[in-house]
């Protein structure tokens, strides 16, 4: 079964987001340490939509679908703005200081380190970010 939650881009709505992920990740059967890196995830994801993908002033939205089957939970993030593909970004070499880094790119390599796998379409008009995350071995129901 699939929950979904829509939002304006408005980053005051961001506790909405949490207690939602809390809910769908607790109902799947996560430990309340996994919950807490994967709605730090979802968070960043979704602060980046309501950031960066529509133009300074305009209204949008996301939606954030979520669903728990085959031993895990898959959140899809789905906006209308502007194309942009997180998953295009090159790694982020950490070994590097802060200076020596390029800006951008921490929050896609946060996303990735915590999710077991990070995919991105453009479909109609329409940026699909879909992470998924597998419940542990011996977790499983």
């Amino acid at each position: 079964m699939v929950q979904k939650l829509t939002l304006p881009n408005d980053i005051e709505t961001i506790p909405q987001m949490s207690e939602f992920v809390e809910m769908a990740c607790e109902e799947a059967g996560f430990d309340i340490s996994t919950t807490m890196s994967l709605n730090l995830a979802i968070e960043e994801a979704v602060v980046n939509v309501m950031s960066y993908a529509y133009p300074e002033g305009e209204r949008g939205y996301v939606d954030i679908e979520v669903s728990a089957e085959n031993g895990g939970i898959t959140f899809r993030i789905i906006d209308s703005g502007k194309p942009f593909d997180p998953t295009s970004q090159g790694e982020v070499d950490t070994t590097l200081s802060a200076e020596q880094r390029s800006i951008g790119g921490l929050g896609i390599h946060l996303v990735r380190s915590i999710m077991d796998s990070v995919t991105y379409q453009r479909d109609a008009d329409m940026n699909i970010l879909t992470l998924q995350k597998l419940l542990p071995k011996d977790s499983e129901l």
